[in-house]
């Protein structure tokens, strides 16, 4: 199983980049690989930008601890193991950093996973810029 990771700093509190990160039905909108995204904090619907589907459990959803983990349980995409975690954590009072974890299997997928996940995660400080502001 293959491990990424993903890190950011973003200068607004963590309890802001919570509001993004932790609205589990709307990751489409700061995540550029994704065309949509509906559900709730027990599932999500994805549909990736190239029209695959994946269809996610929540496993965590901890507003406390700022904590989203989930798996793909299905889909268009040959996965037989996922679990992803995304922490948003506090280093100051104006002052966040977003970790996105992910074990991907097969392993040849991970080089997707990782550049999307790249992606978004560099994206998140202007996003979170835009959207706190």
């Amino acid at each position: 199983m293959a491990t990424l990771r993903s890190h950011v700093l973003i200068d607004a509190s963590a309890d802001e980049v919570w509001q993004v990160v932790g609205d589990v039905a709307a990751v489409a909108s700061w995540f550029p690989a994704m065309a949509s995204s509906a559900g709730d904090t027990r599932h999500r619907t994805v549909i990736l930008a190239d029209g695959s589907k994946l269809d996610e459990a929540v496993v965590t959803h901890d507003p406390q601890r700022r904590r989203l983990q989930y798996r793909v349980i299905g889909g268009d995409l040959p996965i037989t193991g996922h679990l992803g975690t995304v922490d948003v954590l506090e280093t100051g009072p104006r002052q966040s950093i977003v970790v996105y974890s992910t074990e991907i299997e097969p392993d040849s997928l991970a080089g997707a996973f990782d550049a999307a996940i790249g992606e978004a995660v560099a994206g998140l400080p202007d996003y979170v810029r835009a959207i706190v502001r």
